[in-house]
């Protein structure tokens, strides 16, 4: 059975840094798309960045452009999301999402002094 298990949310303060990771459990990501999505309380869940399969062409939504990067290592199934200069806005339940919509359990981020 394939899964997507995601890591590294937490409580940070404004203005502070996390790394999410996303590791596939069953099945090799190298020709994977993959996805970061995010779904804050009464929101409807949002695109946030996606890392073609080698790693080359990355995506972000305008929002944490310039903040936030994705990046991944094939070798380890794993896809990550640095993400610097957190402000409230970010407060989400993160996810990340394969080409087959497959997609974890996801990961809590709250940003909050």
């Amino acid at each position: 059975q394939v899964q997507l298990v995601e890591s590294g949310g937490g409580l940070v303060q404004p203005g502070g840094s996390l790394r999410l990771s996303c590791v596939t459990i069953g099945r090799p990501i190298d020709n994977e798309v993959m996805n970061w999505f995010r779904q804050a309380p009464g929101k409807e869940r949002e695109f946030v960045a996606s890392i073609d399969s080698n790693g080359i062409t990355a995506n972000l939504t305008n929002s944490v452009k310039g903040r936030f990067a994705i990046s991944r290592d094939n070798a380890r199934s794993t896809v990550y999301l640095q993400m610097n200069s957190l402000n409230a806005e970010d407060t989400a339940t993160y996810y990340c999402q394969d080409t087959h919509n497959l997609r974890g359990q996801g990961t809590q981020v709250t940003v909050s002094s």
